[in-house]
């Protein structure tokens, strides 16, 4: 149920993008000659980020390793070792056995591969175990009818928008909540099994290696966001691969994914993948990302991990101590233990009431006003707080983001005045006409309750129709409604002005970007006449 708290608590992401080049190109000589332009630093000397030539301005990370803003700043010795790499040429296929021996050593796995994202792991591994290394299996995926092994088994807490690389091959997706479910859905047709590293007790990786292990079945771990262990945790508690990012805690590419366990499995998996023509040409990896991923392991052994979470705990409390002078906030250090996404993170907490902003809105000028700063928020019960994650900020950030979060809560603000009297009753029915980037699609509205500027009913998409709840403020209307299925959601924004019995505006789809719609009221036809119930059936047909 979408609930008032709900639909101000919705907030869209932060798209960016960046490109970065080589500052030097050879003449028809051999010589070298500079480059010229915004993005070689002619555009403005005086500053030295590639990102502001492009107009777009850099964000300071207090949020994670999250793929929008970037993922996470490459480790020192994978940048020196990819650069050693892009300057000489070398066999795709022998640059992989070498990696995947290298792997092998530095983990105590019995295999290891590269591959375009963690994403693309789970790709390629569904591939392998579908196809078997058979390339007249692999070649026809995503159709896979005559294909004895298609169907992949995941339990339901498994499922995230992220199951689209496994889906991406065709496979299907067999659900299940138990482990006796799991027992029965095993057979001829499975390929393998995908279970999240987060996974509930009675699913966790060694109670599915109980019953999957005796039968064959492949168990592969998705742990993209985990630390990686050595000896490796879940390959001891019975998986056969396990699947990181080579761009979250490791520090390696972002586009890049490390995939470590059975040789036979990751065999398989590289066969499907780029260099080689099939399914997975399309996730290319290059020769300096397989030694950047690499390197990222080798990086993670040599790093002093300790070290890094004193001097990340060091710049939280600098922060803490700073916002606590002002009245009304308190502050809490949380230190996770568990290996996914950990890093120290630093709550900062008020009443939305005392000082007349919510969390969600101090995220919001902090990630569009200069200098930008990306962090978590979250309104529950009578509290709202901000949340500062220390694993990526750089040296230098805390200060930055100290004082910014200092002047923002410190500021003066009146009470919030009322909301202004809606302009109209909305209620009924609305057919809603949506331009994409490339299409257009037929939508409808049902507004079934309006109390004031509050407003509820349902909006159906294209497949479904799903609650929707909102507001109007004199002629501005603003209606949220999300869809949710197993490894999917959508978010959809609708901010439009009332003009009599039609509305227009635009459309807010987080990760998606952005659409325009516009609706009109539906004009009933005035039909008035008697309804007769005949009494017995019909007489003719």
């Amino acid at each position: 149920m979408l609930t008032r708290r709900k639909v101000l608590q919705i907030l869209s992401t932060l798209p960016l993008s960046g490109l970065m080049v080589g500052q030097m190109m050879a003449n028809d000589s051999g010589a070298e000659m500079p480059l010229t332009g915004t993005i070689a630093g002619d555009a403005n000397p005086n500053d030295d980020s590639i990102y502001r030539s492009l107009g777009v301005e850099p964000v300071i990370n207090c949020r994670g390793t999250f793929t929008i803003i970037g993922g996470s700043v490459k480790h020192e010795h994978v940048l020196k070792s990819m650069s050693r790499a892009t300057s000489e040429f070398v066999q795709m296929d022998e640059l992989a056995f070498g990696v995947g021996a290298r792997l092998a050593e530095l983990t105590g796995a019995e295999w290891g591969i590269i591959t375009a994202g963690c994403a693309a792991a789970l790709k390629h591994i569904t591939a392998g175990c579908i196809s078997g290394g058979n390339p007249e299996k692999l070649i026809r995926i995503p159709h896979l009818t005559g294909v004895d092994k298609n169907e992949v088994i995941m339990p339901r807490g498994s499922r995230t928008i992220y199951d689209h690389a496994i889906r991406n091959t065709g496979g299907e997706i067999v659900m299940v909540e138990t482990l006796e479910e799991l027992r029965s859905a095993i057979g001829p047709r499975t390929a393998m099994i995908c279970i999240m590293s987060w996974q509930s007790d009675e699913l966790r990786t060694e109670n599915v290696a109980n019953v999957a292990g005796p039968l064959g079945v492949p168990i592969l771990v998705d742990a993209a966001a985990e630390d990686l262990t050595i000896p490796n945790v879940h390959l001891q508690a019975g998986a056969d691969v396990v699947a990181y990012s080579g761009g979250k805690a490791m520090l390696g590419p972002q586009s890049s994914g490390i995939a470590i366990g059975r040789k036979d499995i990751l065999m398989a998996a590289w066969q499907a993948s780029s260099p080689h023509q099939g399914p997975g040409r399309d996730n290319k990896v290059d020769r300096d990302e397989l030694i950047g991923g690499l390197a990222a392991v080798e990086a993670w052994i040599m790093r002093d991990h300790n070290a890094e979470w004193q001097r990340w705990l060091r710049w939280l409390n600098n922060i803490g101590e700073r916002v606590s002078d002002i009245s009304g906030v308190s502050t809490e250090i949380q230190e996770p233990e568990g290996l996914n996404n950990r890093t120290p993170r630093l709550a900062i907490r008020w009443d939305p009431d005392q000082l007349n902003i919510t969390g969600e809105e101090v995220a919001e000028e902090l990630g569009r006003t200069k200098p930008r700063i990306a962090l978590g928020s979250r309104t529950t019960g009578e509290y709202t707080s901000i949340n500062i994650t220390s694993g990526q900020m750089q040296p230098g950030d805390y200060e930055v983001v100290r004082d910014r979060i200092y002047n923002v809560l410190s500021k003066r603000r009146n009470r919030r005045p009322q909301m202004e009297r809606p302009a109209a009753e909305i209620n009924g029915r609305w057919n809603v006409h949506v331009k994409f980037y490339l299409g257009e699609s037929d939508h409808t509205f049902i507004v079934e309750k309006q109390d004031g500027n509050w407003v509820w009913g349902s909006h159906r998409g294209d497949f479904a129709t799903r609650d929707m709840a909102g507001t109007i403020e004199g002629n501005q209307v603003k209606l949220v409604s999300v869809q949710r299925q197993p490894g999917n959601t959508v978010n959809y924004i609708f901010i439009g002005e009332l003009n009599g019995d039609s509305m227009s505006g635009r459309l807010f789809m987080g990760q998606y970007l952005d659409a325009s719609f516009t609706a009109k009221k539906h004009d009933y036809p005035d039909t008035r006449r008697p309804v007769l119930v005949p009494d017995g059936p019909p007489l003719a047909t």
